[in-house]
């Protein structure tokens, strides 16, 4: 991306050694951190996953989801549904050193608005570390079980910036009819569990031929597939660098030449109303959709402050021009002061500056002749919300995949701070939707409790009148045996106040509900509704409706579930095994562990371990058969540590526990840890919640 460059992707020193060695050393045998793919096109060529003993821990299992969007439940009415998309180029994390599985921080950049996302980009890559960088398995889960493509980024950035041409040549080399880089994408795209690749071409020098095998390269990875391209306008044809902020006749080849070549292209910034006009004429002239074109905003700098021509892309009441490319949102999270003010500035940035996507109105700034209207209005306002919530089971605790603490089942099994996208939940499509006529209660992700994971929905305000909450979009059928279930909390025993909420396809915006009744106390307690009375029916919309009078009302909502007959419990897993171990000193190790998948559907497996006393600490969670453990702390004077791992269901089942023991040499070290693993104990195993 021209014009404003991170430090990072764009070292002017490059080690000569980065360009004939693999990206990073071969482990034998340890417990060290596996870290994210990246490499250059040489080294690429050397990768193979039965030698790279990071491979296996960089693998997401997690397929990509059919989304649905329903015109009639778009929450915005200026929103357009089936037309341009959003493609969300992200940085999370450097080139290099990037945990592959989560790490020990609740700072990061948890994404919470994927129903507004069509792909997301990993971004990435670096002059001095490595070129072609691969996503983490984490971001892919969490994108996939949104219904979020997801793609790789190859970088070759300008020469003032590290850029060398010999890097692209050396990209699109031969060997007879096969290019050897491409068979390499394809291979990568496959293991890891992603769809695509950003082409990123910045590199001066070259000439039409060096353009003509780039394309060549993309038809010829597309061929072996399944992958995905989507070019960046910045090379023409001619094979110079020249941003033309639009499809033009010195670029159109790179989408068709004659036949397809990329997915879809990423305009560069500088695009205008006649531009796109111009762009859809000639996308349509080669049979391509004009939405396959992404015009460019750069959000980096200035995140939703940015002066953004929207009614060029977007013009009220008419078609989109194109599709949106935001490049870099993740200023929402880099430019805020911690976790609670990144989810505020994410929210404007996303659902506008009311925190409701129905209205995206903002009042007006300055004074007199000055005052205008903030020109940013939240995405909500133009892009319909899509949901992968298609199937059932249909599980979510409210857990953004990261928190300062971890609960299952209600139950605390660790303290201190997390991020882990693997386990995040597909999370409400409508954030937040509420209708009263009277004071209307404030919905939030609340960080505070937790049934699982490390937040919670939560309710609060003067409850004087009937509520509506609407959270999801849905399409689920509703067989003899389908149930819904939803865990609640109350700071007192007494009324919730609260019913379940759900509309069908036959009358998707009317509501059927179900009183949730009185809890018994303070702790976490489910209800479980049988819906067979609407079997044949498809469920449209979920939500929650609240009724009486309580001038201080507060509720959790810890789980909520569709599903159909018991609650499915998977096999155990099998062959669980210590790949390796890293003494990081007398009482703390750092591990990777493998086992054999269960048999049925696992939505992913917890890790833990078992304490002195008999209880359990959770160490991190993962749908893959490997993980890594960052921080394994001796209790006391034990000389081995017994490490458990259970399957979890699609319909949160829990397996019996396969277990392998990790032993410990010599005596304590000084500081004799009382606890483990920086997390709490509870002394009593964790429960399978009934059906």
């Amino acid at each position: 991306m021209r014009r404003r460059l991170l430090p990072m992707l764009c070292a002017v020193t490059v080690a000569a050694a980065l360009l004939t060695a693999p990206a990073r050393p071969a482990l034998a045998a340890t417990g060290d951190q596996p870290y994210a793919s990246y490499w250059f096109p040489k080294t690429i060529l050397d990768w193979d996953p039965a030698t790279d003993p990071d491979a296996r821990f960089n693998r997401s299992r997690v397929p990509l989801r059919p989304r649905a969007q329903d015109p009639a439940l778009k929450a915005n009415p200026h929103a357009r549904a089936g037309e341009g998309g959003v493609v969300s180029l992200v940085s999370f994390a450097p080139t290099s050193d990037n945990p592959s599985q989560g790490s020990l921080d609740a700072d990061y950049y948890a994404f919470g608005h994927w129903q507004y996302v069509d792909t997301l980009v990993f971004w990435g890559g670096s002059s001095a570390e490595g070129l072609i960088l691969a996503p983490n398995p984490t971001v892919i889960d969490a994108a996939h079980r949104n219904g979020v493509k997801v793609y790789g980024t190859v970088f070759f950035p300008p020469e003032v910036f590290g850029g060398q041409l010999q890097w692209v040549r050396d990209f699109v080399e031969k060997r007879g009819h096969s290019y050897p880089v491409a068979d390499k994408l394809v291979q990568v795209a496959e293991h890891h569990g992603f769809d695509g690749w950003f082409i990123n071409q910045e590199t001066e020098g070259g000439d039409a031929a060096l353009a003509a095998e780039l394309r060549s390269l993309m038809k010829y990875a597309r061929a072996k597939g399944p992958v995905e391209f989507m070019w960046y306008d910045a090379m023409t044809e001619s094979g110079t660098v020249d941003w033309q902020e639009a499809l033009t006749p010195a670029n159109d080849a790179f989408l068709n030449d004659p036949g397809r070549v990329a997915d879809s292209m990423f305009l560069d910034f500088g695009w205008d109303a006649a531009k796109l006009r111009s762009s859809r004429a000639l996308a349509r002239s080669l049979g391509r959709d004009e939405h396959e074109l992404y015009a460019g905003i750069d959000t980096e700098a200035d995140g939703y402050v940015t002066d953004v021509p929207w009614d060029a892309l977007f013009p009220a009441g008419r078609p989109h021009a194109a599709s949106l490319g935001i490049y870099r949102p993740e200023w929402t999270w880099r430019s805020s002061s911690g976790p609670a003010d990144f989810r505020a500035r994410d929210s404007r940035f996303w659902v506008g500056a009311n925190g409701d996507p129905s209205d995206t109105s903002s009042p007006p700034t300055g004074k007199g002749p000055a005052q205008k209207a903030p020109a940013w209005k939240g995405l909500a306002r133009y892009v319909a919300e899509s949901t992968p919530v298609t199937g059932k089971p249909f599980v979510t605790g409210f857990n953004l995949g990261h928190g300062d603490f971890y609960n299952v089942g209600g139950v605390r099994v660790r303290d201190g701070g997390w991020n882990n996208l693997s386990v995040q939940d597909v999370p409400p499509t409508y954030q937040w939707l509420v209708s009263s006529r009277g004071t209307e209660l404030t919905p939030s992700i609340d960080f505070g409790d937790a049934y699982e994971g490390g937040s919670s929905l939560r309710l609060t305000g003067r409850l004087d009148a009937v509520n509506t909450v609407r959270l999801y979009q849905t399409r689920l059928p509703v067989a003899a045996d389908t149930k819904m279930s939803v865990v609640v909390k109350t700071p007192a025993a007494g009324p919730t106040h609260l019913r379940a909420a759900v509309s069908f396809t036959d009358a998707p915006t009317r509501f059927t509900t179900f009183d949730l009744g009185s809890t018994r106390g303070t702790g976490w307690e489910r209800r479980t509704i049988d819906l067979s009375a609407h079997a044949g029916r498809t469920i449209a919309q979920i939500g929650l409706r609240t009724t009486g009078v309580n001038k201080d009302y507060d509720i959790r909502v810890g789980q909520l579930a569709v599903y159909d007959g018991a609650v499915d419990r998977p096999s155990a897993p099998s062959g669980l095994t210590v790949l390796g171990v890293t003494d990081v000193s007398d009482d703390r190790k750092s591990l990777r562990l493998a086992w054999a998948g269960s048999r049925g559907k696992v939505h992913h497996y917890d890790v833990y371990r078992r304490d002195p006393g008999g209880g359990r600490t959770y160490l991190g969670a993962t749908p893959n058969d490997a993980y890594f453990v960052p921080r394994l702390d001796r209790a006391g004077a034990e000389t081995s540590t017994t490490i458990e791992v259970e399957a979890v269901s699609t319909e949160y089942g829990r397996s019996p526990a396969a277990t392998v023991a990790v032993p410990w040499a010599g005596d304590p070290g000084p500081s004799g840890r009382p606890s483990t693993s920086g997390g709490s104990t509870t002394s009593r195993d964790l429960a399978t919640p009934t059906s």
